[in-house]
């Protein structure tokens, strides 16, 4: 039985959570799928892995939902720091450590904005024919 640390319905896109003790040995690429379409979520999930480092940084990996591991994930790392702050486990803002690079999450609880910010960086260029 897999036990979720939170499920954020917040954003467009729902996103399960659970803690992991080694972000780097989370079980993403069995477990990601194996939640993704768990019919408790019949529109498919988002599935992160969060590793609490202190109160006010973690580390974070996202199954995808359609997409599979993603180098980072904007809205996954805003649920991961809403769950962990409901849960008590932190305090804002946040440094998330993604493998694509590090995102601030900040949110003041309850029915507050949650604010992000990092940069951007263009990983892929492509041409497609129609």
């Amino acid at each position: 039985m897999l036990r979720l640390t939170g499920v954020s319905k917040r954003y467009e896109s729902v996103h399960a959570v659970q803690e992991v003790d080694d972000v780097d040995r989370a079980p993403v690429e069995t477990q990601g799928p194996q939640i993704e379409t768990h019919s408790r979520f019949p529109r498919r999930v988002n599935a992160g892995f969060l590793q609490v480092v202190d109160r006010g940084q973690v580390r974070l990996r996202v199954w995808e939902r359609g997409a599979g591991e993603t180098l980072a994930c904007g809205t996954g790392a805003c649920a991961a720091v809403v769950a962990g702050i409901s849960r008590k486990l932190l305090d804002s803002p946040v440094s998330v450590q993604t493998r694509g690079g590090t995102l601030t999450v900040s949110w003041a609880g309850g029915d507050n904005a949650v604010f992000m910010k990092g940069p951007a960086v263009t990983v892929f260029e492509g041409t497609l024919e129609l």
